[in-house]
């Protein structure tokens, strides 16, 4: 799958949320490919309906995580879908949290060898990328899938991925959204749903290599954190701030809309996103 095969917008949900009007409707606006959160298992019986139901939109994991599926479940479960559905599923996979799992260790080491089986299965090197925030797993993913898949980063980051990777290897870079113009209630609404995410030591860490101090990194965060990892304001300030992302290299802007309803704020940004860069 060629990288414009996935589109210069996407959106990033939890996959439990996924139905077939939503990614109809997600069609139909323009994006191009809608990532499953909340590391959902490779052969969910949750896609098939939203598949059948939409013509040519890619759904991508993000992520199935390498603790808790094993490499073979992955294997079957994209073949299911790419034999049902030709073109339109593509395999993230990654490391998770140390945090979260018991038997993290040497989470390279265990990328490496879930590609091996990924590999062997059949798996194309096109249609499998990797979550990356540091150097080391960036390079993996460039060397050895489609390539990197950044969570809750910043604009400087993507530069600084490729640069790195060249100019070959995909970078999708999810991007949290709040669309209100007032600038406290926005920070209200985004601090419970990202705050966490400071207790995750490879985020904070990533985080640091860009200028984060702990004053900004320690829960719930503060409001130099929030703004840089949740863009706020109208569609328009919205959409120049993800701009930003495909200006330092992103292939694509996963949109994640903080709101249980994320179509009206996919709708208002579709149009100002839908123009390249210059």
């Amino acid at each position: 799958m060629a990288k414009d095969g996935l589109g210069r917008l996407g959106v990033w949900i939890h996959y439990a949320s996924l139905t077939p009007q939503l990614l109809g409707e997600v069609e139909e606006l323009g994006y191009g490919t809608v990532w499953l959160g909340g590391s959902p298992p490779p052969d969910w019986e949750g896609l098939e309906a939203p598949l059948a139901a939409t013509r040519s939109i890619v759904v991508g994991t993000s992520i199935v995580n390498v603790w808790a599926t094993p490499a073979e479940q992955a294997v079957q479960g994209f073949h299911r879908f790419d034999d049902k559905f030709p073109g339109r599923y593509f395999l993230g996979v990654g490391a998770g949290h140390r945090e979260h799992t018991g038997t993290y260790a040497k989470p390279y080491d265990a990328l490496a060898a879930y590609l091996d089986v990924l590999e062997a299965g059949g798996v194309p090197r096109e249609r499998r990328a990797l979550a990356a925030l540091g150097p080391r797993v960036a390079k993996l993913a460039a060397d050895r899938s489609a390539g990197a898949l950044p969570y809750l980063t910043v604009p400087e980051h993507t530069a600084s991925l490729r640069e790195l990777l060249g100019p070959e290897a995909l970078i999708v870079t999810e991007h949290k959204v709040v669309l209100d113009e007032d600038a406290e209630r926005a920070r209200a609404t985004a601090r419970p749903r990202v705050g966490y995410y400071l207790g995750l030591s490879n985020y904070v860490s990533n985080l640091r290599r860009f200028g984060f101090t702990d004053e900004d990194l320690t829960e719930p965060g503060s409001d130099r954190f929030i703004d840089a990892v949740v863009a706020h304001g109208s569609a328009e300030q919205i959409a120049a701030r993800l701009d930003e992302h495909l200006r330092a290299g992103a292939d694509q802007v996963a949109v994640q809309v903080l709101a249980e309803d994320p179509l009206p704020t996919l709708r208002a940004l579709a149009p100002l996103l839908a123009t390249p860069s210059e």
